[in-house]
């Protein structure tokens, strides 16, 4: 089985999550750029937080034979702070590097005006570079969120079938299946999306254009749940071939928009996932 993860925070995972996700199949995973879980206090620190997404993280997913990819942006709970809001002028220059493969995660967290220009000129922005974009919809009045999501990116360049909308549930997914719009769901072990719940939503409305990922980060997550979505959809009928377009296909199409997949197991592969002397002996 092979697994292509489009939405962890890897930054926040140890290189026992690594091993652990290798073991179970993942080989491939994106990391979208998410908010310090504390306010910044300079727009320098995005700096160096993109610089290790596009050099640090990918050489320590390689040592365990996972191809790790990034998307970039300022994400909606700090496009609040007006000390974030120069990073807007600095994307450009990360969004043309080769490791990303979107502009990410972008949309809403509390729905104010701030907000909103952040996410229409990042879809600008998506637009300019030729990448697709994923959209983080609110945790709270989803689908309100959800449909001033839709607005926003109807009124911009970026066409619907560019964007994936993410954290999505059973209120949400038919009017964002009607958009035209990439699917995404989050599965956690007790909020958003659990495995028997994301089986149901994909016995009724098929398995086209949805992408299903952890989402883990430093919270209480877990970095195996897109595994455990797929033995969950093999224990209720699902066929290996539906397992491989959710868990495989469906996130290498989406991403593969960008032209910049790197899907080869890293060279490293081999020599480092027997013994990973690299990481286990740093200090």
């Amino acid at each position: 089985m092979r697994i292509f993860d489009p939405h962890i925070h890897m930054t926040s995972r140890t290189t026992d999550d690594y091993e652990a996700m290798y073991e179970a199949g993942v080989r491939a995973l994106v990391e979208p750029a998410f908010w310090l879980g504390q306010p910044r206090t300079s727009p320098d620190s995005f700096y160096d937080y993109f610089d290790a997404l596009l050099g640090w993280e990918p050489f320590r997913a390689a040592q365990y034979g996972i191809a790790h990819h990034c998307t970039i942006a300022l994400n909606p709970k700090e496009a609040n702070d007006p000390r974030c809001r120069p990073v807007l002028d600095e994307l450009p220059r990360y969004l043309a590097k080769d490791g990303v493969v979107a502009v990410g995660e972008i949309g809403y967290d509390s729905m104010t005006p701030a907000e909103d220009e952040a996410l229409a000129a990042q879809l600008q922005l998506a637009a300019d570079h030729a990448l697709p974009a994923l959209v983080h919809t609110p945790h709270r009045d989803k689908a309100a969120g959800l449909r001033r999501t839709l607005d926003v990116v109807r009124e911009s360049a970026l066409p619907l079938d560019h964007v994936v909308l993410d954290h999505l549930n059973e209120t949400t997914v038919t009017e964002a299946k009607d958009s035209g719009a990439w699917l995404g769901f989050s599965v956690y072990p007790e909020t958003k999306m659990d495995e028997c719940r994301m089986v149901e939503i994909l016995r009724v409305h098929g398995t086209e254009k949805v992408l299903v990922n952890s989402a883990a980060d430093w919270g209480r997550s877990d970095p195996l749940k897109t595994r455990k979505v797929a033995d969950a959809m093999l224990a209720h009928g699902f066929t290996d071939d539906d397992v491989d377009l959710v868990l495989w296909r469906n996130p290498v199409a989406f991403y593969g928009l960008s032209g910049r997949l790197r899907l080869d197991p890293p060279a490293s592969d081999a020599a480092t996932h027997e013994g990973n002397s690299v990481l286990r002996g740093g200090g």
